[in-house]
């Protein structure tokens, strides 16, 4: 019971230091404030949007932002600012599903791999070096073409371009934790190989993925965009960033504020995570402990 009360008193103490280390850096707690404030709305979308995200007006069509319509309206009369907060629902959640399926399953694969090494690790990484052997937009594209449009499908088409960078990772910090003493004093114990996996390796080189997971929400969520912006994400009328600007394009000069607020939309939400990456970065490197 004491060992156990220490685990937690350790944990809680480490936490307290990497959220001191984190407030520390201001751009990292703006980009943060920002991706909270962006998951607030996009999950109250239903109940904040001033319009109907489908409802057409062709009285409207190609107005300009105003009191009644914030970013203004598209070629169909439909507000875009409502269109924007909802779209939020879906670029944001593309980007995290995708990463979390690829950290998921690079973890796993990178675990197996750094903690059995020899022939398992092996066959593991020349089968991830084929992968990456294929530029990654190229994969992506390809994926997406073949599984076809939708929201799923776009998903499954960028998580498979992330899980060789994830298990890459993961195998490289687990190559180095494994000849600690920990690991060690885990196995004179005869702890399985599996408890020592989850329990003792993971949860020690977690940091770096971390990071890169939170980095790559940033670059899914582009890579949604452009995926629906080419016809192979998300399909019109649902109200994704790429799929926004995708429809707009042929009215660049007519009506400019149709690519510039999902464009903004898009680039504000990129910063912000880069930015908390990057204050994540520091908070959790080991050399800033003191």
């Amino acid at each position: 019971m004491d060992n156990t009360q220490a685990g937690k008193a350790k944990k809680n103490s480490e936490l307290m230091r990497i959220l001191r280390q984190l407030s520390k850096n201001r751009l990292a707690v703006v980009g943060l404030v920002i991706i909270v404030i962006e998951i607030i709305v996009a999950v109250l979308a239903p109940y904040i949007i001033p319009y109907d995200y489908t409802a057409m007006d062709m009285a409207s069509t190609f107005a300009k932002p105003s009191l009644q319509h914030f970013f203004g309206c598209d070629d169909m009369g439909r507000d875009i600012f409502s269109r924007i907060i909802y779209g939020a629902r879906f670029s944001i959640s593309m980007g995290v599903l995708s990463i979390t399926i690829a950290t998921v399953i690079g973890c796993t694969v990178g675990a197996v791999a750094g903690f059995y090494g020899g022939w398992v690790d092996n066959l593991l990484m020349r089968f991830l070096d084929i992968i990456q052997a294929i530029p990654g937009l190229l994969m992506n594209i390809v994926i997406a073409a073949i599984l076809g449009p939708g929201f799923l499908n776009t998903i499954i088409a960028m998580a498979f371009g992330y899980i060789p960078g994830m298990a890459r990772m993961l195998r490289a910090q687990m190559l180095k934790e494994r000849g600690n003493e920990y690991i060690e004093a885990a196995h004179s114990i005869n702890c399985s190989k599996f408890r020592i996996i989850v329990s003792h390796l993971i949860p020690n080189c977690m940091s770096p993925i971390i990071v890169q997971a939170t980095m790559g929400v940033a670059q899914a969520i582009t890579l949604a965009a452009g995926l629906s912006f080419i016809g192979l994400g998300i399909q019109p009328p649902t109200p994704e960033w790429g799929a926004m600007l995708s429809g707009a394009r042929q009215f660049i000069r007519q009506a400019p504020h149709l690519i510039f607020f999902p464009g903004l939309a898009i680039a504000i939400t990129v910063l912000a995570l880069n930015l908390m990456g990057d204050g994540l970065r520091d908070a959790l490197d080991p050399k800033l402990k003191n």
